[in-house]
């Protein structure tokens, strides 16, 4: 590939990156004291995809070391936002539970951001927003397996 073809593809990944960090600090500067933004993905991933996971599986979707992980749900039961229990169909692991306070702190921290998120709805359409998901979530998709395959 030439320059030329490679512009595109840093460019997307340079706006992604400016994108996150500036996402990343709206949420910090809301978040009450001693909580972090590692503390809402986990949280938020909870959520949106699946309750009951274990360290090692979150750790793996957030793209953290397990150790990491461990410490950031440490924090996270400190708070009462979840329970950590035996994994029935594997007795060496543990499974992530949300508990109703862990619900209300996203909940809480979501409605925080939301006049960050009605200023953007005045450019940019809920329409206009969700028509731009799909392929930044194929893109996504991709890297993400190409984490793994190319070195």
């Amino acid at each position: 590939m030439t320059d030329d073809d490679l512009s595109p593809f840093l460019a997307l990944i340079y706006e992604v990156g400016i994108i996150n960090q500036i996402g990343t600090a709206f949420l910090e500067a809301r978040l009450s004291s001693g909580l972090l933004v590692s503390h809402f993905g986990v949280v938020s991933h909870l959520t949106r995809v699946c309750d009951g996971a274990t360290p090692l599986e979150l750790a793996r979707a957030l793209q953290v070391a397990k150790t990491t992980m461990t410490h950031t749900l440490a924090g996270l039961e400190t708070y009462g936002f979840v329970e950590i229990r035996p994994n029935p169909s594997d007795k060496r692991s543990k499974q992530v539970w949300l508990t109703p306070a862990g619900h209300q702190f996203r909940d809480d921290a979501l409605a925080k951001l939301a006049p960050v998120f009605a200023v953007l709805g005045e450019r940019f359409s809920s329409k206009r927003v969700a028509a731009m998901l799909p392929d930044l979530a194929e893109f996504r998709t991709v890297i993400d397996q190409l984490r793994n395959e190319v070195t």
